[in-house]
């Protein structure tokens, strides 16, 4: 079995949506036939990544960072979106975090990179910010523990921030 977690960036622009999609499942193809995918399920990269998995067939785990994550963070345009996924997801990991900030992302993934062998980087490139928990810090994180990490951006993506 082979477990992929994902990062990645939230404010793809609508044109990027199918581009990334299409790499994702092209990537995702070659271990559909025992695939696990984490994901905390946010808009963009995360959904995107675990719409797939299950599309494929896999088992989804979804890593939800605080107890007020869907209440605080889900915009309205994601909402259907993120209640989906988590009815999808086989597991929902739930951390111990109250609220829905820094130390709860980094911990989110953190949780993701501790159970998984590779990491799927929904990424253009651009390094860490240097306020953590960032899709850049991610692959840092992936990196440093020795994951193998695949990124994904494919030409033409591009994000609306």
């Amino acid at each position: 079995m082979t477990t992929l977690a994902v990062t990645g960036h939230m404010d793809l622009t609508d044109e990027s949506v199918p581009l990334v999609r299409a790499a994702l499942r092209e990537l995702l193809s070659a271990y559909s036939e025992d695939l696990t995918g984490i994901s905390c399920i946010a808009a963009g990269a995360d959904s995107l990544f675990a719409e797939e998995v299950t599309a494929l067939g896999g088992r989804l785990i979804a890593v939800i960072p605080s107890s007020d994550y869907r209440a605080a963070k889900v915009k309205p345009e994601h909402a259907a979106v993120f209640d989906h996924l988590v009815e999808a997801a086989e597991d929902v990991v739930t951390l111990p975090h109250e609220t829905a900030n820094r130390a709860a992302y980094e911990a989110a993934n953190s949780e993701l990179l501790r159970r998984v062998d590779r990491l799927v980087a929904v990424w253009d490139g651009t390094p860490p910010s240097g306020k953590g928990g960032g899709t850049a810090d991610t692959v840092v994180q992936a990196q440093e523990a020795g994951l193998a990490v695949d990124v994904v951006w494919p030409q033409g993506a591009t994000r609306r921030g």
